[in-house]
Formats: structure tokens, C-alpha cells, sequence
């Protein structure tokens, strides 16, 4: 497993940045969980917050290694972790040609209970606090933010 990862904090007071590249290929999606547990390690992050985030960034990161990036091992996935206040927003990059997710449809509509997919980014908008999609020159971006919630 290629694995990019840098943790830094940035010069601005209470803002810290967590960014990882991983190959796009769906036998990297394991990455995502591993470079969670190294946020969570300077955050502690209780385990219902840790939960959503697992389960959000998972989805993302492997729709856009299968839907965005096509599986095409030339190209990756970057996620940008920033924390701000208490807040953490979740950039997830791909190299696709983006999609609309107004167009997506509903997978609690009985035509689609039994599709094999179609659920990722409904469970996204589900457990996250906000989600926004946008298209990019080279790629997309899906942006996700959390409340944080921490261990006392």
C-alpha cells in the first residue's frame, strides 16, 4: 500500500492540517482508515464522532478511487483534513470528471433497495454535518464537515 501522509500544523492559531495522497486503486481504500487513526491520535475524537468519520471518509475516498478516478492506477486521491475551532472539514480530491449529486438517486426508493450500489454518498449526507460537491478543471472535490466531539 502506497501511502502519503504528513501531519502538520499550520501557522494559523487553532487550525491544524492532516493531508494524505493514496493510489487509486480500491485495494488502497484501507489507507483512509489508517490515516484517520493517526487524526485520532492527536485529537481524541469520541467514538460516535470517529464512527461517522470512518464510515464518511471510507465512502468518499472510494467513490472517487471507483466512480471519480475510474480505478486508473495514473491517478490518486488526495484527502485534506482541516481543523478548525470545533470543526473538521474533509476535503476528498479525484482526478474524475465530477458528478452532480442532485442527480443521484434515492436508495430507500423500492427500484433501487437492491442495487449493489448507490448508498455511499446518501450515507455521507446522512452522517455528516454539511456536504458539498465541487467540479474542478482536474477533478472534484467532495467536502464534508463534522462537528467535533472529544473524549473528556
Amino acid at each position: 500500500m502506497k501511502l502519503e501522509m504528513k501531519l502538520k500544523a499550520s501557522k494559523i492559531p487553532r487550525k491544524t492540517v492532516f493531508e494524505m495522497v493514496c493510489l487509486s486503486n480500491p485495494k488502497e481504500i484501507g489507507c483512509i482508515e489508517e490515516f484517520l487513526q493517526q487524526i485520532n491520535k492527536k485529537l481524541r475524537l469520541d467514538d460516535g464522532t470517529m464512527y461517522r468519520l470512518l464510515v464518511s471518509c471510507t465512502e468518499a475516498v472510494n467513490n472517487a478511487i471507483i466512480h471519480g478516478n475510474k480505478s486508473a492506477p495514473d491517478k490518486s486521491v488526495a484527502v485534506r483534513c482541516t481543523v478548525e475551532k470545533k470543526y473538521l472539514t474533509i476535503r476528498v480530491k479525484d482526478e474524475g470528471r465530477g458528478f452532480d449529486p442532485e442527480k443521484l438517486q434515492d436508495p430507500r426508493e423500492e427500484k433501487n433497495l437492491m442495487k449493489e450500489s448507490g448508498r455511499g454518498f446518501f450515507l455521507i449526507r446522512s452522517l455528516m454535518d454539511s456536504v458539498k460537491v465541487k467540479r474542478l478543471k482536474s477533478g472534484s472535490v467532495v467536502e464534508m464537515k463534522i462537528k467535533l466531539h472529544k473524549h473528556r
